[in-house]
Order: C-alpha cells, then structure tokens, then sequence
C-alpha cells in the first residue's frame, strides 16, 4: 500500500506522466506519433461542462504541455453533440455559493481557456452536432476548427440571465466585435456554414475525422519548433502595431531560428531532397 502510494505521488508530481482511465469523463490517448487527443466523455449530459470536467480538462493540458514529443492536440467528444456549455444544474449549485466561490470557480474555465489558447502544439477542435455557450471558447482557443454538417452553435448565455464573459474575449478575437454583439445578444443558433463564414469554423467535412487526420498528417509534417514560433507569432502579431519595436522582434525570430538545430535541419534535408529528422517518413 505504501508503494502504491508513493507511485501515485511520483506520479502526480511529474508532468510528463498521463493516466486515464476507459471510463473516464475526459479521456486522453496519445499516439506513438506524438499525437494527443482529449475526448469529453460524459454522453449521457451532452457532454455539458462542470467542475469536474473543466479540472480535468484543465489538469490534462498543463501535463500535456510538458510531454516529451508531443506534437499535434485533438480535441473531440464521444457522442452525438460535442457539448451543450455549462451544466445548469451545476450552474444552480453554484448561485447558492458566496461571490468569492463563483469568483474562483470562474477562474478555473477562464484558467483552462487561456491554457488551450497558449498551448505550444497545434491545436484542432473537431466537432460534431451542438456546440452551445462555453464550448464555443474552447472551439476558437484551437488553431483549427473542423465541424461535420449538422453542427451548430448558439451563445445561449443571455437566454438565462447570464454571460458569455470568460470565453469573450477568444470569440470576439476569432468572429470579430460587431458580430460577437450581434449574437452574444440575439443567442441565436448558427448553422455550420453561417459559423464558418463568421470564422468560427476553418472547415466543414462529412467525415470530420478523416479530415483532421489528413491535417494531423500534415502538421507532422513541419518542424515542431516552427510550429511552436509560428504560434507565439501570430499572438505577438495580433497584440501589437506594426512599429520598429514588432519589425525588430520578428527579425530577431527568423535570425535565431535560422541558426538553429531545427531551422539547419530543415534547410539540409530540403536541399538533400530528403524528409527532415522530424518527419515520420524520415529513415
């Protein structure tokens, strides 16, 4: 027993180390490529988020952040609808709570939100029937967004008095201000083509597996380092005018990724004609 316990704290303490069981309402599987995938798991509520979810939704991230070899993040869910927002029953556990407990709870969404956004590998959100409320932060914190057709989304928020507030600023950056009014007040339902053509939605696919695995396979194919640089560029690109201070910091970009074991790694195998190091064709 006391071994056993001492794995369980070795275990906990090392951000590297993943468990998960068949069963569980967030399941994590990594591939021998690299490959993560977090799937909700909780079918029998739509998938709806609640503490517990977010936790380990939340838990998941920061380990997999860490992982050795992590290269591309999957988020999906097992189910008919990818998830229908925040439980409302434990929204009405959480009213009879003090205004610091709300505060805090709150946090922990606006915590996992930020996580997914900043997080270092390439992120895909593939999604399948009702994307309501909170999941629809999560959808556009991924780098790439890919629904099946009879997806559909809805800021329900206001429909009971609330707010869409942690996930605003993610839905505001990804369809822009004047259409986030318009339905973060309307809380009306957005079809699959009218959700991409906010930008919401990169892709609809009638096998949106098939297709996040074809992209999978393409950003396998692309230097690990670039992909993580290209992120924080785009981040640095959006917070920033275009001024000296921008034009010096992405000079200072490509200089140092040129010099480095990735950047002269893919220069000689582009000119050996031949996959680079971090290719899974690579021999």
């Amino acid at each position: 027993m006391k071994q056993q316990q001492e794995t369980n704290q070795a275990r906990d303490r090392d951000p590297g180390h993943l468990h998960c069981t068949p069963d569980a309402e967030v399941q994590c599987t990594i591939s021998e490529l690299g490959v993560a995938t977090l799937t909700l798991n909780r079918i029998n509520k739509h998938n709806a988020f609640n503490a517990e979810i977010i936790q380990s939704l939340l838990g998941y991230l920061r380990k997999l952040k860490h992982q050795p070899g992590l290269r591309v993040l999957v988020l999906a869910a097992n189910g008919k609808h990818f998830s229908a927002g925040a439980d409302l029953e434990w929204m009405m556990s959480m009213a009879a709570h003090s205004v610091k407990e709300n505060r805090a709870d709150a946090l922990e969404l606006a915590s996992l939100l930020y996580e997914l956004d900043t997080f270092p590998a390439p992120t895909i959100a593939q999604i399948q029937g009702s994307a309501f409320g909170g999941a629809l932060g999560l959808i556009c914190c991924c780098d790439i967004a890919i629904a099946s057709p009879d997806a559909r989304f809805c800021l329900s928020e206001v429909r009971i008095g609330l707010l869409p507030a942690t996930i605003g600023p993610y839905v505001c950056r990804a369809i822009g201000q004047r259409q986030a009014r318009r339905y973060m007040l309307t809380a009306e339902f957005m079809d699959a083509t009218t959700a991409q053509q906010l930008g919401l939605l990169h892709e609809i696919s009638e096998q949106p597996e098939t297709r996040v695995e074809t992209l999978v396979a393409l950003l396998l194919e692309n230097s690990p380092q670039s992909l993580a640089q290209t992120k924080l560029l785009c981040q640095l690109c959006d917070q920033h005018e275009i001024n000296p201070a921008l034009m010096k910091k992405t000079s200072q970009l490509i200089a140092d990724i040129r010099v480095s074991p990735e950047g002269q790694e893919g220069l000689a195998a582009f000119f050996a004609r031949r996959p680079p190091a971090w290719s899974p064709r690579y021999e």
